[in-house]
Protein backbone atom coordinates (compact mmCIF):
# COMPACT_ATOMS: atom_id res chain seq x y z
CA UNK A 1 0.00 0.00 0.00
CA UNK A 2 1.23 3.52 -1.02
CA UNK A 3 0.13 6.77 0.27
CA UNK A 4 0.15 9.49 -1.23
CA UNK A 5 1.24 12.27 2.13
CA UNK A 6 0.35 15.12 0.31
CA UNK A 7 -3.51 14.30 -0.07
CA UNK A 8 -3.71 11.78 3.04
CA UNK A 9 -2.21 14.57 5.45
CA UNK A 10 -4.77 17.57 3.71
CA UNK A 11 -7.69 15.40 3.68
CA UNK A 12 -7.23 14.85 7.66
CA UNK A 13 -6.26 18.73 8.30
CA UNK A 14 -9.52 19.50 6.61
CA UNK A 15 -11.62 17.12 8.59
CA UNK A 16 -10.57 17.59 11.54
CA UNK A 17 -10.99 21.68 11.35
CA UNK A 18 -7.16 22.56 11.94
CA UNK A 19 -4.60 25.06 10.53
CA UNK A 20 -7.73 27.47 9.57
CA UNK A 21 -6.63 30.49 7.52
CA UNK A 22 -3.41 28.89 6.85
CA UNK A 23 -2.03 27.35 3.86
CA UNK A 24 0.26 24.13 5.26
CA UNK A 25 3.39 22.92 3.34
CA UNK A 26 2.88 19.33 3.23
CA UNK A 27 5.35 16.41 2.09
CA UNK A 28 4.81 16.41 -1.78
CA UNK A 29 5.27 12.87 -1.94
CA UNK A 30 4.10 9.51 -1.78
CA UNK A 31 5.78 6.50 0.38
CA UNK A 32 5.11 2.86 1.46
CA UNK A 33 4.63 3.04 5.51
CA UNK A 34 5.79 -0.44 6.04
CA UNK A 35 8.96 0.79 4.25
CA UNK A 36 10.13 3.45 6.36
CA UNK A 37 12.69 2.78 9.23
CA UNK A 38 13.64 5.93 9.69
CA UNK A 39 11.70 9.49 10.49
CA UNK A 40 13.50 12.86 10.10
CA UNK A 41 11.53 15.58 11.75
CA UNK A 42 12.68 19.35 10.44
CA UNK A 43 11.72 22.92 11.99
CA UNK A 44 9.19 24.38 10.07
CA UNK A 45 8.03 24.67 6.25
CA UNK A 46 10.07 26.94 3.51
CA UNK A 47 8.01 30.14 2.86
CA UNK A 48 8.04 28.47 -1.06
CA UNK A 49 6.72 25.44 -1.25
CA UNK A 50 9.41 24.85 -4.62
CA UNK A 51 12.26 24.36 -1.48
CA UNK A 52 10.95 21.58 0.09
CA UNK A 53 12.42 18.77 0.45
CA UNK A 54 10.38 16.76 -1.99
CA UNK A 55 9.80 19.37 -4.66
CA UNK A 56 11.48 18.66 -8.17
CA UNK A 57 14.31 20.83 -9.38
CA UNK A 58 16.64 21.80 -6.66
CA UNK A 59 14.93 22.55 -3.59
CA UNK A 60 16.37 24.64 -0.66
CA UNK A 61 15.96 22.19 1.65
CA UNK A 62 18.29 19.39 0.31
CA UNK A 63 20.95 21.68 -0.28
CA UNK A 64 22.03 21.54 3.44
CA UNK A 65 20.16 17.73 3.66
CA UNK A 66 22.63 16.44 0.64
CA UNK A 67 25.62 17.85 2.36
CA UNK A 68 25.01 16.47 5.61
CA UNK A 69 24.38 13.02 4.46
CA UNK A 70 27.18 13.73 2.05
CA UNK A 71 28.99 14.04 5.63
CA UNK A 72 28.37 10.83 7.02
CA UNK A 73 28.64 9.04 3.88
CA UNK A 74 25.33 8.62 2.63
CA UNK A 75 25.12 9.97 -0.98
CA UNK A 76 21.12 10.77 -1.85
CA UNK A 77 20.47 13.64 -4.50
CA UNK A 78 17.26 14.46 -3.49
CA UNK A 79 13.67 13.18 -1.57
CA UNK A 80 13.13 10.43 -3.38
CA UNK A 81 16.74 8.89 -2.55
CA UNK A 82 15.55 9.53 1.00
CA UNK A 83 12.70 7.51 0.69
CA UNK A 84 14.37 4.47 -0.97
CA UNK A 85 16.51 4.46 1.58
CA UNK A 86 13.47 4.20 4.34
CA UNK A 87 14.24 7.72 5.22
CA UNK A 88 10.89 9.86 5.93
CA UNK A 89 11.79 13.69 6.71
CA UNK A 90 8.82 16.25 7.43
CA UNK A 91 8.70 19.57 8.61
CA UNK A 92 7.00 19.76 12.72
CA UNK A 93 5.36 23.18 11.81
CA UNK A 94 3.32 22.95 8.08
CA UNK A 95 3.57 26.72 7.77
CA UNK A 96 6.33 29.10 7.26
CA UNK A 97 7.68 31.35 10.07
CA UNK A 98 6.37 35.13 10.27
CA UNK A 99 8.24 35.66 13.44
CA UNK A 100 11.91 34.36 14.75
CA UNK A 101 10.64 32.06 17.26
CA UNK A 102 7.79 29.84 16.79
CA UNK A 103 4.72 30.20 19.69
CA UNK A 104 4.44 27.33 21.91
CA UNK A 105 1.00 27.13 20.42
CA UNK A 106 1.74 27.02 17.09
CA UNK A 107 3.81 24.05 17.94
CA UNK A 108 1.11 22.30 19.51
CA UNK A 109 -1.66 22.69 16.99
CA UNK A 110 0.77 21.27 13.97
CA UNK A 111 1.78 18.58 16.81
CA UNK A 112 -1.54 16.79 15.93
CA UNK A 113 -0.59 16.55 12.18
CA UNK A 114 2.63 15.12 12.86
CA UNK A 115 1.20 12.77 15.21
CA UNK A 116 -0.96 11.44 12.48
CA UNK A 117 2.33 11.21 10.52
CA UNK A 118 4.15 9.31 13.40
CA UNK A 119 1.06 6.82 13.92
CA UNK A 120 1.19 5.60 10.19
CA UNK A 121 4.96 4.06 9.96
CA UNK A 122 4.82 0.50 11.91
CA UNK A 123 7.92 -0.04 11.36
CA UNK A 124 10.31 2.76 12.68
CA UNK A 125 13.36 1.86 14.06
CA UNK A 126 14.55 6.32 14.75
CA UNK A 127 13.22 9.18 15.00
CA UNK A 128 15.60 12.64 14.23
CA UNK A 129 14.70 15.60 15.92
CA UNK A 130 16.47 18.24 14.20
CA UNK A 131 16.24 21.24 15.79
CA UNK A 132 14.45 22.12 19.63
CA UNK A 133 11.01 22.66 17.64
CA UNK A 134 10.71 19.15 16.46
CA UNK A 135 12.08 18.25 19.96
CA UNK A 136 8.63 20.02 21.43
CA UNK A 137 6.52 18.34 19.05
CA UNK A 138 7.78 15.05 19.30
CA UNK A 139 7.59 15.57 23.22
CA UNK A 140 4.27 16.67 23.07
CA UNK A 141 3.76 13.59 20.87
CA UNK A 142 4.91 11.67 23.31
CA UNK A 143 2.81 13.22 26.81
CA UNK A 144 -0.42 12.76 25.11
CA UNK A 145 0.46 8.77 24.86
CA UNK A 146 2.61 8.27 27.82
CA UNK A 147 1.84 11.64 29.86
CA UNK A 148 6.06 11.84 30.34
CA UNK A 149 8.72 13.24 27.07
CA UNK A 150 10.98 11.86 25.61
CA UNK A 151 13.78 14.43 25.54
CA UNK A 152 14.19 16.25 28.63
CA UNK A 153 15.10 19.85 28.78
CA UNK A 154 18.58 20.71 27.83
CA UNK A 155 21.18 21.79 25.68
CA UNK A 156 21.42 19.85 22.62
CA UNK A 157 25.22 19.17 22.53
CA UNK A 158 24.83 17.86 26.37
CA UNK A 159 21.54 15.47 26.00
CA UNK A 160 23.75 14.01 22.34
CA UNK A 161 25.52 11.86 25.29
CA UNK A 162 22.92 9.81 26.13
CA UNK A 163 20.32 7.34 24.66
CA UNK A 164 16.93 7.86 24.17
CA UNK A 165 13.67 6.11 23.48
CA UNK A 166 10.10 5.86 22.70
CA UNK A 167 9.38 2.43 22.86
CA UNK A 168 11.61 0.11 21.32
CA UNK A 169 12.24 3.48 18.96
CA UNK A 170 15.36 5.35 19.16
CA UNK A 171 15.19 8.97 19.18
CA UNK A 172 17.79 11.49 18.64
CA UNK A 173 17.77 14.80 19.57
CA UNK A 174 20.03 16.74 17.15
CA UNK A 175 20.36 20.30 15.45
CA UNK A 176 18.70 22.17 12.88
CA UNK A 177 19.65 21.00 9.10
CA UNK A 178 18.16 23.59 6.73
CA UNK A 179 19.17 27.27 6.41
CA UNK A 180 22.38 28.96 5.97
CA UNK A 181 23.26 28.99 9.18
CA UNK A 182 24.31 25.44 9.35
CA UNK A 183 26.92 25.57 6.31
CA UNK A 184 28.87 28.23 9.14
CA UNK A 185 28.25 26.62 12.19
CA UNK A 186 30.94 23.60 11.08
CA UNK A 187 30.61 22.15 14.76
CA UNK A 188 26.79 21.29 14.62
CA UNK A 189 26.99 20.19 11.21
CA UNK A 190 29.79 18.11 12.45
CA UNK A 191 27.57 16.67 15.62
CA UNK A 192 23.96 15.97 12.42
CA UNK A 193 26.72 13.68 10.68
CA UNK A 194 27.68 11.72 13.94
CA UNK A 195 23.96 10.83 14.73
CA UNK A 196 23.29 10.46 10.76
CA UNK A 197 26.03 7.82 11.24
CA UNK A 198 24.37 6.01 14.06
CA UNK A 199 21.03 6.71 12.36
CA UNK A 200 21.93 4.76 9.37
CA UNK A 201 23.13 1.70 11.37
CA UNK A 202 19.49 1.04 12.46
CA UNK A 203 18.40 0.88 8.51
Amino acid sequence: MTVDMKQYLGDFIKANGLLKNETPVLPDCTVNPEAIKVMMINEVSPKIPADDFYAEGAPDYMTTTKMLFKSAGIEIANGSDLLALGIYVTNAVKTPKTEYTIETETILEHAVVLEKEFDLFPNLKAVMLMGDVAKKSFNAIAKKKTKKAVIPTGSTYKLRVEKFYYGDIRVFPSYIMTGGNILIEKSKAAMIAEDLIEMKALL
